[in-house]
C-alpha cells in the first residue's frame, strides 16, 4: 500500500528530465530497436541515430502543408487587392456620371470591364415611370425580392433574376444591395449578375458591393426622380 501510494504523489514526468536521461544515457535508445522502430527512427552504421521513412514523410507532408496554406493566403491577399483596385476605380466611374441614363450604364459596364461580371441593373420602387435605364419596381417588390430584414443579399436569388432582363436565364448567382434614394425616400436595388454559380455565394464578403451601392445611392440624388 505504501508503494501504490508512493506512485501516486510521484511528480509527473517533464520534456525536460526525458531530454536530460537521454543526454545522459544515450545507449538507451540504441539498444533498444523496438521504441526505435515505434519512433521512426534507426541507428545507421556509424552508431548515428537517422530518420526513418514515417518520419520523413511527416515531416514532407507538414512541409507541404505549410507550403499550401502559404500559397492560399498570398492568392487570397492578391485577389482582395485587386477587388479593391477594381472597386475604386468603379467609383471613379459612378461619380463621373452625368445623369440617371448615364449612371445605370456605367454600372452595368463596371459589372463587365472591370468584375468580368455578366451584367450590372439599377431599380428603384416608382409609382410612375423609373428613370430611363433603371428598371421599375412596385412598391413592396424589394422586400419581396431581397427580404424586409436583409441589405444585401449573395448567392443564386432566382426572384432577382428578372432585374437583368434578355439575360435573365444565363444568370446563375446575383449580388444584390438595398438602396434608399430621394425625398421622400424611394427603396431600390443595385444588383450584379453572375454566369457562373460560384461567382457570388453566402459566405462571401459583402463590404465593396456595398460601398459602392452607397456611392450609387448620393450619386443618383443629384438628379430629381
Amino acid at each position: 500500500m505504501d508503494g501504490s501510494q508512493g506512485d501516486m504523489n510521484a511528480a509527473p514526468l517533464r520534456p525536460e528530465d526525458v531530454r536530460r536521461f537521454l543526454s545522459d544515457n544515450p545507449q538507451f535508445l540504441h539498444e533498444d530497436d523496438g521504441l526505435l522502430a515505434e519512433l521512426g527512427l534507426k541507428v545507421d552504421g556509424g552508431n548515428v541515430i537517422d530518420f526513418g521513412p514515417a518520419v520523413l514523410a511527416r515531416v514532407h507532408a507538414a512541409h507541404q502543408r505549410e507550403s499550401e496554406q502559404r500559397q492560399q493566403i498570398e492568392e487570397t491577399a492578391r485577389a482582395n487587392f485587386a477587388a479593391q483596385a477594381q472597386t475604386h476605380g468603379a467609383v471613379v466611374d459612378v461619380l463621373d456620371a452625368i445623369g440617371h441614363a448615364d449612371l445605370a450604364a456605367r454600372v452595368d459596364e463596371i459589372a463587365r470591364a472591370r468584375f468580368g461580371l455578366l451584367a450590372g441593373a439599377l431599380a428603384v420602387e416608382s409609382e410612375g415611370a423609373a428613370p430611363a435605364g433603371w428598371v421599375r419596381l412596385v412598391e413592396g417588390q424589394v422586400n419581396l425580392i431581397l427580404g424586409p430584414q436583409r441589405l444585401v443579399a449573395m448567392g443564386p436569388e432566382p426572384t432577382a433574376r428578372g432585374l437583368f432582363g434578355e439575360q435573365a436565364e444565363a444568370v446563375r448567382s446575383i449580388a444584390l444591395v438595398r438602396m434608399a434614394m430621394w425625398s421622400p425616400s424611394r427603396q431600390g436595388l443595385l444588383a450584379f449578375a453572375s454566369d457562373d454559380p460560384e461567382g457570388f455565394t453566402p459566405d462571401m464578403g459583402s463590404e465593396l458591393v456595398a460601398f459602392l451601392a452607397r456611392v450609387v445611392e448620393r450619386t443618383a440624388e443629384r438628379w430629381p426622380l
